[in-house]
């Protein structure tokens, strides 16, 4: 009986090990599975066209974002680097108002923009020809021509801030503007939360920003929609009035400034 006992314990005991093994195996294999899940979860709207809208949605996202960022770190130094290093007296001492001054740094940024808006569209509309997707071009002709429009405005919010501050305070202006521009409807419902007296106030503050959000037309070009030439039109008018008033108040403040 011993015998037996001693000669039946090594089988049972590699079977306990063999189990335990595949109980070990199974656990370690788990997370695999839990993660192929999530993963096939998150990709199935790419395989079901969701790729084509995230593609147009990335690119023109990254020409507002390209753009914005060449604003910064350029537009809002345009002015305020020549008043520090002292070559704006140079500048200023020759036949030219300093209302023209400002006007043609903001003409000479936003044209460079405007190049950068065209060429990133046209390898935007490049990307979408080889995938087959070359008649999302017009939609994406007219988001883009918005893009450049939010820019345009941009620009001069950096020019006029330039010529106020700081290059570092014109940068942060400039990008809390653009901030509040985008925010410029939920300030607006926001402002309803409040007594009448804080109404008027966020409402004003609502209204002097830019309403950036009126230039932003990328869920249209994905689904390949062309904007609405109405809307274009009042976009662009929009954006010529808001920029030329900014552009005013700059150039008032300028003109009375003293650089001694």
């Amino acid at each position: 009986m011993r015998r037996s006992k001693s000669c039946s314990s090594p089988p049972r005991r590699a079977g306990r090990e063999r189990g335990r093994g595949e109980a070990h195996e199974r656990l370690a294999d788990r997370p695999q599975h839990v993660s192929r899940g999530l993963l096939t979860q998150a990709l199935a709207p790419l395989a079901l066209g969701e790729a084509q809208r995230l593609t147009v949605d990335l690119g023109l996202s990254g020409i507002s974002i390209l753009g914005l960022l060449v604003i910064v770190m350029v537009g809002a130094s345009l002015v305020g680097k020549e008043i520090e290093r002292r070559t704006i007296f140079n500048l200023l001492s020759r036949p030219i108002s300093r209302p023209a001054y400002l006007i043609g740094k903001w003409i000479g940024l936003a044209g460079a923009l405007w190049v950068l808006v065209a060429v990133l569209a046209a390898g935007l509309w490049g990307v979408l020809a080889v995938r087959g997707l070359a008649s999302h071009g017009p939609a994406v002709a007219t988001a883009a021509y918005l893009a450049g429009l939010e820019l345009t405005v941009l620009t001069a919010v950096a020019v006029m801030f330039s010529a106020l501050s700081t290059p570092v305070l014109s940068a942060l202006y400039t990008l809390g503007l653009y901030c509040a521009g985008q925010w410029s409807y939920d300030l607006r419902a926001f402002a309803r939360q409040f007594p009448d007296t804080l109404h008027g106030v966020v409402d004003v503050v609502a209204n002097l920003v830019p309403n950036l959000p009126l230039f932003n037309a990328r869920s249209l070009a994905a689904a390949g929609r062309v904007v609405d030439p109405l809307h274009l039109g009042l976009a662009t008018l929009y954006a010529l009035v808001y920029s030329a008033c900014a552009l005013s108040l700059a150039a008032a403040a300028f003109e009375s400034r003293d650089f001694k």
